[in-house]
């Protein structure tokens, strides 16, 4: 897909690390010029306090093809994501491709129940899980919507099928409420799009081997299968790009307006468009989960991927 979205124009909210990242490399590598934002820059971390930051992610969008721009943006301000969407519109006139990738994994409370989590975190997690992608979407879409065949991407976590079907009880409930929530926001932005030629679909990772996950684990991208403390489940783990490459296969399919409002996977999309991991497989994390991890059935997760 190299060179098919040059001279399109993505934003890709939450583009310091993870799938976030992931996606904006691999838009990148397609072509496109990619605004990726976050909070955590070279001269200051966010409250993640990691080191991964947007500009590492903008000069590897750059080095994989495209043009890389990062712009430090809290998407919880109003005031900072019109300034953003402004600055887009001068810059380049137009966006083809929103993807909304803002969550707040370091607010996790685990394993308890809702009375017992920290509630300032959590509310800073439906602040961040919902209210921020609304409020991008609130800006970010009064430009998109001027040229037809644009895309908006809800990041999640879980089908849609996979969130009615299961609690996640060791995630919680402002967990849940924020992932299921990006399943009604595409749904509802879809239909808003609909009559100005535009896209909205909300999409999921499986188990994702981010920057976070690889370190929780004690391993690298290279060697991320010799894990001593992973449990068996992660044999089934993708890579940013995996996720990236359905993004690229949406925003790149002349016909993905077949795709309006649905809720996809990574996994799902992989078989649909051909697209394979890093590694050359196509793994299929939420249907292993379903037939196999949850159900406590018998199953290798190789035989998913």
């Amino acid at each position: 897909m190299t060179g098919q979205l040059h001279g399109k124009v993505a934003l890709v909210a939450g583009a310091t690390r993870g799938a976030g990242r992931g996606i904006a490399v691999e838009l990148g590598a397609a072509g496109a010029t990619v605004y990726g934002t976050g909070r955590s820059t070279r001269e200051q971390r966010s409250d993640y306090d990691r080191p991964e930051t947007i500009e590492d992610t903008a000069e590897l969008v750059t080095r994989a093809g495209g043009r890389g721009i990062a712009v430090r943006v809290d998407h919880t301000d109003p005031a900072q994501v019109r300034g953003l969407v402004q600055r887009i519109e001068a810059e380049q006139g137009r966006l083809d491709v929103l993807v909304n990738d803002l969550g707040g994994e370091h607010l996790m409370d685990w394993h308890k129940p809702i009375w017992q989590q920290d509630l300032t975190k959590g509310l800073q997690r439906l602040r961040t899980g919902i209210e921020a992608h609304m409020i991008t979407s609130h800006f970010a879409l009064a430009l998109l919507s001027k040229q037809p065949g644009g895309l908006v991407v809800e990041l999640t976590d879980g089908t849609a099928e996979v969130n009615e079907q299961y609690y996640r009880s060791d995630c919680g409930a402002f967990f849940d409420i924020a992932k299921t929530a990006m399943h009604r926001l595409a749904r509802a932005q879809g239909e808003e799009l609909k009559e100005f030629g535009g896209t909205a679909v909300s999409l999921t990772p499986g188990w994702l081997r981010s920057e976070m996950m690889l370190e929780h684990f004690g391993v690298t991208e290279e060697n991320w299968r010799e894990s001593t403390t992973a449990p068996p489940g992660f044999a089934i783990a993708e890579s940013p790009a995996f996720v990236g490459r359905a993004v690229v296969a949406l925003a790149t399919d002349p016909e993905v307006a077949r795709w309006n409002t649905e809720s996809l996977s990574s996994g799902y999309l992989a078989k649909v468009y051909g697209f394979t991991d890093t590694d050359g497989s196509q793994p299929d994390c939420w249907r292993y989960a379903l037939e196999v991890e949850w159900p406590g059935k018998p199953g290798n997760p190789d035989d998913y991927r």
